[in-house]
């Protein structure tokens, strides 16, 4: 393919521009193209195949829409006896020509050869053509009906009743695929408005039906789409629609349409059998009209069922009267309505006259049979029924638990756990059976993906999955080597924690695998994260439940009978962690988040910041670790590295989402402020507008709370409180994503818990705003924030600082119009600083340091060189007694009186500084 001169082909490519474009000569004289397609169709004329290909390949890679091309290709390969690449080559073609009898050769060619993929797109691009071609429609839903592409049957056949509405046959075609596809509301729709339809065309009950040439009752609409109309609305449990449809629909089909009055009547006396049935004080007397007895068993399953058990009983009794054998699945279905009720008593008269014949009985009616004797108090009754069910079905699980409760009630364990036991291998043999199933697909040559889709419910989306034997087999492979990845790293933890390059290097590569495939597993990522982590291979609960009453009735027998230690050696791991809630692949998830941590941690060390940062975001988002405890964690190993990379924005970003959680909570306001430290990039985080917009609504939901607190409500889906009425848009801003994000799903430890409201003003949250517009140089802000702080804690020196700070500087802006007083009262908030620090000897150098920034800010230099020097004198004492002691703030305090030195012409006096404090 690569073999070609590259100089050739960019001259070939000039030409081909020139040619396009018009302009320029071509340096060689190139054919007509018309003049290459005739020497093709001549060389396939006179016969020579190999010749005719080639040209027409290159007539292709020349202009690839030409349908003559592809059509003489087409028929070069079918000569060659290769059917299928040159049916191919013709639905290329079939594009280019767009010709509806093309397609409907090629539906019926791909058809033949098995590619029913294919014939389906060529029956959609015929309609897509011709849309009056519904025989296309026809053949494209029968074929996709055929190979149980249900989905496509249905829109094919939604299609056809849009151009043709109501019309009966398609509904006879339709109803299958959507009570195999669960789709019974669609189904009862199309049904009723065909109802409302032929109601309307044929009021008086008879009508002209074109296909048999004479009137038949409903014109077409009889009483079979009654019944199943009927059955639609009882499935669904829309039990009053189903009532009326047998009522009005049976009343229609006799002619009596214009008899509405029965619907005033409550009861369903219009279809009575008998006089005397209704009290004689009565005003409308019964109706003595026939109904057909699938139609009155409908309306006693809809009577039954929406609770009106005297009206169903009559109707049930007129069906229960008739031939057991003829109507049993009525009597089946009447019985299920008792069952559903709990009427055990009604329920369970006919499933035994049901069990009583051989011709109806079965293992379901003997079921709810001895279901009933049991509901009834009948224990031994009930127990006579399921060993009669078990010797008909030894491997029926069902009634072998069943049984086994019964056993255990009538204190005979040995024979329950004999039974329960028998369960457990015959569920084992059935899994090994299931894992020995299994199918080969041949691969084709077709333009779609061809395969044979299992007909029943969505059987077409999972043919090319795994079963579930087979998906257990690889999970059970990757749970070994997690195991043994998980044990080499608790090998390498002590020397990778030591610092030795060889073993941290290697616990990175097996902690890398662990990460991976945790992260690879999708049912630990689900979208509805509150829901938890519900194993590799959440069952139905049924099945779960099933399964978890045998193993507990296992082990209860068993200590029951004195095999306790036994019992506790044969549980399963399902047992002893039932859905992998508390475990992935037999490591706990808190093991799983130490590896997690220790793994950003080294990431971060060796300068893979990006990397760590990846890892512990989409941890955060694992149904596994949304407990508070967990999230916490991640956030706080989040800001960990990014002190440590450098990345403040990611630090305010996380400590945002700990100040949502715990609301009105001072701890992750104390996070922020240290993990920020000092230096100019944290500074700039620190004035990020998102955080004082965020810490602003927390001070005003904080001051609502104390002086108004009825008008909060509780927001349940963001767990902390919020103004009432505010939706939660309201409560954050545009740019804002952390309060939705920052805010865990609820897990069984914090369900019901809500943050305490503050009874009393909040200093910290008050002072830190106001730090924040100190530190934007918003002074006339600052003071009134600080201020309102001081007012709550007056005791504290670093507001007092602060205090002072924002005063000096609201005193040095062209605004201010009161300076000297603004100055004054830095001065008086400054010393009653000193005095409050000064208790703390060890504290005295910054007290100095700060005085001296102080009347250095305010231009008085003698007096702050006078405190810059003692600060000095302190490191000197400090030094002089301990040579490795820290020196405070000896060198801040040098650098400000070098510059005072250097300003004032000292120059000999800033070098000495210089050498002694600034030089490494």
């Amino acid at each position: 393919m690569w073999n070609f001169n590259i100089e050739e082909k960019d001259a070939e490519f000039r030409d081909d521009l020139r040619a396009a474009s018009g302009v320029g000569r071509s340096k060689k004289a190139r054919k007509p193209f018309r003049a290459i397609v005739g020497e093709g169709n001549q060389a396939y004329i006179d016969g020579n195949v190999p010749e005719a290909m080639r040209i027409m390949q290159e007539v292709i890679r020349i202009e690839p829409r030409a349908p003559a091309a592809w059509t003489v290709l087409a028929s070069c390969y079918e000569g060659m006896n290769e059917l299928q690449k040159g049916l191919q080559l013709r639905v290329m073609a079939a594009h280019l020509t767009h010709d509806a009898d093309a397609w409907e050769e090629l539906a019926q060619k791909s058809k033949e050869m098995g590619y029913n993929q294919q014939a389906l797109y060529c029956y959609g691009k015929i309609y897509s053509l011709d849309p009056s071609n519904v025989n296309a429609l026809w053949d494209r839903a029968s074929l996709a009906r055929e190979i149980g592409d249900l989905r496509i049957a249905r829109q094919t056949l939604l299609a056809i009743l849009k151009r043709f509405p109501h019309n009966l046959n398609v509904l006879e075609e339709i109803r299958p695929i959507l009570i195999e596809l669960s789709d019974l509301a669609l189904c009862a729709s199309l049904y009723a408005d065909a109802f409302v339809h032929y109601q309307g065309t044929f009021p008086s009950g008879m009508g002209f039906d074109p296909e048999i040439q004479q009137d038949v009752p409903g014109g077409g609409f009889g009483l079979m789409h009654l019944l199943v109309l009927a059955d639609l609305h009882n499935t669904l449990g829309q039990y009053e629609k189903a009532k009326e449809t047998i009522r009005r629909g049976c009343r229609w089909l006799q002619g009596r349409a214009s008899q509405k009055f029965w619907d005033v009547c409550e009861d369903d006396r219009e279809y009575d059998v008998a006089e005397g049935v209704r009290s004689a004080d009565v005003e409308l007397q019964p109706g003595m009209y026939p109904l057909d007895i699938n139609a009155r068993h409908r309306l006693a399953v809809s009577r039954i069922k929406m609770g009106d058990i005297e009206e169903g009983k009559t109707h049930a009794a007129i069906i229960l009267s008739q031939d057991a054998t003829e109507y049993s699945a009525l009597f089946g279905e009447i019985a299920d309505a008792y069952y559903e009720r709990e009427m055990y008593v009604e329920a369970g008269h006919i499933y035994e006259i049901l069990g009583g014949d051989a011709g109806t009985s079965s293992l379901y009616v003997l079921l709810q049979a001895a279901a009933c004797r049991r509901m009834l108090g009948d224990i031994k009754e009930a127990a006579e029924v399921y060993e009669h069910i078990i010797v008909a079905d030894p491997t029926h699980n069902e009634a072998k638990m069943k049984l086994a409760e019964i056993y255990e009630i009538m204190n005979e364990p040995r024979k329950a756990l004999d039974l329960v036991m028998q369960g457990k291998r015959s569920d084992m043999l059935r899994a090994r059976q299931e894992h020995a199933e299994g199918a080969i697909e041949e691969a084709t040559t077709s333009l779609f993906e061809e395969r044979a889709r299992p007909k029943g419910k969505a059987g077409s989306k999972n043919a090319n999955k795994l079963s579930i034997a087979q998906l257990k087999e690889l999970e059970a492979k990757k749970e070994r080597e997690v195991i043994q990845s998980y044990h080499r790293i608790k090998e390498l933890w002590p020397r990778m924690l030591a610092g030795e390059e060889e073993a941290e290097r290697e616990w990175l590569m097996e902690a890398e695998k662990l990460v991976e495939s945790f992260r690879e597993t999708r049912p630990l990522f689900l979208t509805s994260r509150h829901q938890g982590f519900r194993g590799m291979f959440p069952r139905s609960s049924r099945r779960q439940t099933a399964e978890a009453s045998e193993e507990s009735m296992a082990d209860r027998l068993q200590l029951e009978l004195g095999g306790g230690r036994e019992a506790v050696v044969r549980k399963t791991k399902s047992e002893v962690n039932p859905g992998g809630i508390d475990t992935f692949r037999t490591i706990s998830f808190d093991d799983w988040l130490q590896v997690f941590l220790h793994y950003a941690f080294l990431l971060t060390k060796r300068d893979q910041y990006d990397l760590a940062q990846e890892v512990l975001r989409h941890i955060g988002y694992s149904n596994a670790y949304q407990s508070r405890i967990a999230q916490d964690a991640i956030r706080l190993a989040l800001i960990t590295c990014s002190i440590h990379a450098g990345a403040f924005a990611t630090v305010v970003e996380q400590s945002r989402k700990l100040i949502n959680v715990y609301q009105f909570n001072n701890e992750p306001l104390r996070i922020l402020v240290a993990s920020l430290g000092s230096g100019l990039r944290p500074t700039d985080a620190f004035l990020a507008s998102t955080l004082y917009k965020h810490l602003l609504r927390e001070l005003k939901l904080a001051d609502t709370a104390l002086k108004s607190p009825d008008t909060l409500k509780w927001n349940a889906q963001l767990r902390r409180y919020g103004s009432g009425g505010a939706s939660v848009k309201d409560e954050v801003d545009e740019d804002d994503d952390t309060l939705v994000e920052g805010t865990p799903a609820p897990d069984q430890k914090a369900v019901g818990d809500k943050a305490a409201l503050p009874t009393k003003g909040n200093p910290v949250s008050i002072a830190l705003y106001g730090q924040i517009c100190l530190a934007a140089k918003s002074y006339q802000s600052a003071l009134f924030y600080l201020l309102h702080a001081y007012d709550y804690c007056s005791q504290d020196p670093m507001i007092n600082l602060c205090v002072a700070i924002a005063s000096f500087g609201r005193a040095m802006q062209r605004q201010a119009d009161n300076r000297n007083h603004l100055i004054a009262q830095g001065m008086a908030f400054l010393s009653r600083y000193r005095a409050l620090r000064g208790a703390d000897a060890e504290g005295m150098d910054e007290v100095e340091f700060n005085f001296g920034r102080a009347f250095q800010q305010l231009g008085l230099h003698s007096l702050a060189v006078r405190h810059y020097e003692k600060v000095l004198e302190a490191a000197e004492r400090t030094c002089r007694d301990d040579a490795e002691a820290d020196c405070g703030l000896a060198r801040e305090a040098a650098y400000n009186l070098s510059l005072i030195f250097v300003t004032t012409g000292a120059t000999p006096l800033a070098e000495d500084l210089y050498r002694r404090w600034l030089s490494l």
